[in-house]
């Protein structure tokens, strides 16, 4: 059964950046975001990104690092967030 989160956060990512001719079920769980020639995605969409994230999720990425490690795929930022919102729950 695919990941309630996973599955969300791919919708948020087509509805965030217009990715028109993506649909959120195609996007494998651990398929590059950024430097993929199938979204060609930049440092502009990982703001975007971001700042969406910090909406819906509550969580903050505080450097371009941690920024790196989370949006390196969908399966890296569900765990990011998971830890982050496990973490503020302590």
């Amino acid at each position: 059964m695919p990941d309630p989160l996973n599955a969300r956060l791919k919708a948020l990512i087509v509805e965030t950046l217009k990715l028109n001719d993506v649909r959120p079920e195609d996007i494998p769980d651990d398929e590059p975001l950024f430097g993929s020639p199938r979204f060609g995605l930049d440092s502009i969409d990982a703001l975007e990104l971001v700042v969406r994230l910090e909406k819906e999720f509550g969580v903050k990425i505080a450097s371009s690092e941690e920024s790196k490690s989370a949006l390196a795929s969908v399966g890296a930022l569900a765990e990011f967030i998971r830890a982050k919102q496990a973490a503020a729950k302590t």
